[in-house]
């Protein structure tokens, strides 16, 4: 993984860089690896997961469709 640093400016890209980490999943795989997990609690939370994720494909092809109304964007502040 890479950030460009511009103009000096770490804290910029130390930002960025926790960002990509983030959506890389790479802070939950940490926390994960950092003790034991039992097999068991192993397929319980994989079995979650893929409740979660098949609800998520549903809620979104709703969406598509039209059966379910889009989620509201949040509103950026202006520069």
């Amino acid at each position: 993984m890479q950030v460009l640093v511009r103009d000096n400016n770490v804290d910029q890209a130390l930002r960025v860089l926790k960002k990509k980490m983030q959506r890389e999943g790479l802070f939950r795989e940490m926390k994960a690896r950092s003790a034991y997990e039992k097999p068991s609690e192993k397929r319980v939370r994989e079995k979650a997961e893929a409740v979660r994720r098949q609800r998520k494909l549903a809620r979104k092809k709703l969406q598509r469709e039209g059966l379910l109304p889009a989620p509201k964007r949040a509103a950026r502040p202006a520069r």
